[in-house]
């Protein structure tokens, strides 16, 4: 492709809007351009490497047994209403205003179920792995950092269907192994997490990641091996615990002390002994929730404490009418009516703690949960901090941001009862079909490469990646004949090699060329001049380190596809 012809408008100043490193670079580089928030164009360049990654996720899936779908963007809001995600998506569902019952699909779980539905009858009809690459939309309150987060992207989404729950398992793994060769193949580092279901539902999921100050997603891992979504990571800290002998309750005043920490200064308690207390409404009821000293509250463990995401915190008026106090004198013991009480696990059977005594200005001291109050039930529902011990060796734990690259979940039944997808065993009774779900940003895999993979001048591709494998660079172009017809010479004998070439045959200065060429960041640079043609010869410079080479034309060839492999 000869520059001159090429449509690659790339800029030299920073983009105020760009705040992440990739974001930048995509806009600088010519690769994309935003249209409005959260929706952006993709450019000749940035096309060609985005077809590159959707051939590497076709052929991954395809080799896997997965069978290509290309589903429709708009769907029947009733298809959704049928598994309650109309109302779980709430506002981050495009619903089309001037056709009724229609929406924007920002996933497919419930089309494929509908078309399994339509066709899938026996036992004999599964396995089956069926998949698409394709648009998706989600109305994002808060689109930013680029493509990493946007209101239409390009999904790879896949669904697998079988019979028994051993099926899903291995389809689980297929698509697990699948995933691992598609983000290597893409030159990634990364990492794979536990990770909450959310609104997906079901039974197990996971998340691959790369550890990035762009990320919006939050991280443990640690030494050991161990790593988890921060919704969903644990540690191994021992539970507060009994101490032999509590004595009985006691009020005392406490006028300046409205949190833990001016408890601890104030009183010098020792944190571990402090039972912070919320009170949150959940589907209309009240429930008060106990938590050890300054640990934070994780909201999706308490919804899977809870079995509903249908709750919020109470607010200030609703918690002085339940405990009779303000935020501060909250307590388990001395409530103004029955509340259903649930406490972290660090919490479980402990004694001489110290809350609040639901009364403004006082707390209580030597409460015993098993002595002085009512525990529903205890659950993990705090959120791990850094250096705490990981469960799988002790080893220190490390909170780090990061990018998803792409989820697998065991979905189960959820949508296949909902929607009525079921099947005929071999006995002839009627069963749901098992279901797993399986998605990745196809954008994604390319601003975390960038992430990854660049430098102060700009991008530094790889291959398979790259847009082109050279870039071939021509000296005062326009003043030499010399310099032309060994240009010309050299790309035409490249690309009937097959191999992708980019050829800078503008009238440009060297410094522009040069700057372009660092910033577009292709593996290969070949630059020809004249000096260097007068001994037949040319410079190599390999973007990835700046290492630079001077090599006969007689040797140009096996050079590249040398280093090329």
């Amino acid at each position: 492709m000869r520059l001159s012809q090429y449509f690659i408008p790339t800029l030299k100043e920073f983009p105020a809007e760009a705040t992440v490193i990739s974001h930048q670079l995509m806009l600088r580089a010519g690769l994309i351009r935003q249209v409005s928030a959260g929706v952006f164009s993709w450019l000749p360049l940035g096309f060609r490497v985005l077809n590159k990654v959707i051939n590497i996720l076709r052929e991954e899936m395809n080799a896997i047994g997965g069978q290509e779908f290309l589903l429709p963007a708009l769907n029947p809001t009733e298809i959704w209403e049928q598994t309650g995600r109309v109302e779980a998506m709430g506002d981050v569902m495009f619903h089309i205003k001037n056709r009724d019952g229609l929406v924007l699909a920002p996933t497919h779980e419930e089309i494929i179920t509908f078309h399994a539905r339509q066709h899938i009858q026996s036992y004999k009809d599964l396995p089956q792995i069926w998949y698409q690459i394709q648009t998706k939309f989600r109305n994002e309150p808060r689109p930013k950092s680029g493509v990493l987060r946007c209101r239409q992207f390009i999904m790879k989404d896949s669904y697998s269907l079988d019979t028994s729950w051993e099926g899903l398992d291995e389809s689980y793994k297929k698509h697990f192994e699948a995933y691992n060769k598609i983000f290597s193949r893409c030159g990634l580092k990364f990492f794979v997490v536990g990770a909450s279901s959310g609104a997906m539902g079901g039974s197990k999921s996971e998340e691959f990641m790369i550890e990035s100050d762009a990320g919006e997603d939050v991280c443990a891992i640690a030494p050991s091996g161990y790593a988890a979504n921060i919704e969903i990571a644990t540690s191994s800290l021992p539970p507060v615990g009994r101490k032999p002998a509590c004595p009985e309750v006691e009020k005392f005043p406490t006028p300046n002390a409205k949190t833990i920490d001016d408890l601890i200064e104030q009183y010098g308690f020792d944190e571990n002994s402090l039972a912070k207390t919320v009170v949150y409404i959940v589907e209309s009821k009240p429930i008060l929730i106990l938590m050890r000293g300054n640990d934070e509250l994780n909201e999706t463990k308490l919804q899977m404490a809870l079995g509903t995401n249908k709750f919020r915190p109470a607010n200030p008026e609703e918690l002085f009418e339940i405990t009779g106090a303000n935020t501060g004198s909250i307590g388990p013991v001395n409530l103004k009516q029955p509340i259903k009480i649930i406490a972290d696990k660090l919490l479980e059977a402990s004694n001489c703690l110290v809350s609040g005594a639901n009364q403004d200005g006082y707390h209580f001291r030597n409460i015993d949960l098993l002595r002085d109050t009512q525990i529903d039930g205890y659950y993990d529902l705090r959120t791990v901090r850094e250096g705490e011990p990981c469960p799988l060796a002790n080893t220190p734990i490390k909170i780090v941001k990061a990018i998803e690259l792409g989820h697998i979940f065991k979905l189960g039944t959820k949508y296949s009862e909902a929607i009525g997808a079921k099947f005929l065993d071999k006995d002839g009774l009627e069963k749901p079909i098992i279901m797993g779900s399986y998605g990745i940003g196809v954008e994604r895999i390319i601003a975390s490469f960038i992430e990854q993979n660049h430098d102060e001048f700009g991008i530094i591709w790889k291959k398979p990646l790259a847009p082109f494998d050279i870039h071939l660079i021509g000296i005062n172009i326009a003043k030499s004949d010399l310099v032309r017809q060994a240009c010309e010479d050299i790309y035409n004998n490249l690309t009937r090699k097959k191999l992708e070439v980019l050829y800078d045959d503008r009238d440009e200065t060297a410094g522009v060329k040069f700057y372009d060429a660092d910033l577009i960041g292709i593996p290969i640079q070949i630059i020809v001049g004249e000096k260097n043609l007068q001994s037949n010869s040319v410079e190599i410079k390999y973007r990835k380190d700046g290492r630079r080479t001077i090599i006969s034309l007689d040797e140009l060839e096996n050079t590249i596809l040398e280093n090329l492999l």
